[in-house]
């Protein structure tokens, strides 16, 4: 009797895990890039520019307006799933008191940003998860996200390359968390070291354009930026 108990409560707390792990994933899933693109026409971003289905993708072959609905969709998803998800009590499947909550909550953020990358609705080719990281360490960990900007601008002023500036405002978390919140917050530090290295996997592209100096480079935006550089910005600008 003792062991059909214990049996019982783990089903339902894998039921419970599982289920929040699925609707967060395809939550994660609803691209903001492609759901904006049909609504205005049919446009699908990974047939333009860089082929990701991202916010800075979008606003290199967009503009303004497409990107910046792209990047609250993508954002909006993260914190959805991190933030209402975990705590939702679903029909025949309650709340497991046995399950951590923050377990539960990590899994839900990391389900969102594997949607994004990985979606279920559009045959599995996304972008690469770094506005729906943001949406859930926006819950998880809002304290994080002034170092992870101010590294990302600082980056990206000086080299201009938005890739970079992610790899390295994605590893400032990690590294904010060792120095402030460990080992009291293993949880919150396990879920960023591992986004970091998923996203440094996921920029493999990026990194090699970068290293054969083809990757796209915002020299307009650059503090120290080249004589050439400027002139061509100058050219372009004529």
């Amino acid at each position: 009797m003792p062991h059909d108990i214990a049996t019982r409560i783990k089903a339902q707390a894998v039921l419970e895990l599982g289920t929040k792990f699925l609707i967060s994933y395809f939550i994660g899933s609803l691209m903001g890039a492609l759901i904006v693109g049909r609504l205005r026409g049919g446009i699908d971003i990974r047939k333009l520019g860089s082929g990701n289905a991202g916010g800075t993708n979008a606003l290199r072959t967009q503009g303004l307006a497409f990107a910046a609905v792209v990047v609250v969709i993508d954002v909006g998803k993260g914190i959805f799933a991190t933030a209402v998800v975990p705590g939702l009590d679903l029909p025949l499947i309650g709340t497991d008191p046995q399950i951590s909550r923050v377990w539960l909550t990590i899994a839900c953020a990391a389900a969102s940003v594997t949607g994004h990358v990985w979606p279920i609705w559009h045959n599995f080719r996304g972008g690469k998860g770094a506005a729906t990281l943001i949406g859930t360490l926006l819950v998880l960990a809002p304290v994080i996200i002034l170092p992870v900007l101010l590294i990302w601008s600082w980056v990206f002023v000086l080299s201009g390359y938005v890739g970079l500036a992610t790899l390295c405002g994605a590893m400032t978390a990690p590294l904010y968390l060792a120095v402030t919140r460990l080992p009291a917050d293993q949880p919150l530090f396990s879920y960023c070291l591992v986004m970091a290295l998923y996203l440094v996997f996921s920029h493999r592209s990026n990194i090699t354009r970068m290293r054969a100096g083809t990757e796209f480079r915002n020299t307009r935006l650059m503090v120290f930026r080249s004589r050439a550089a400027a002139a061509n910005d100058d050219d372009t600008e004529r």
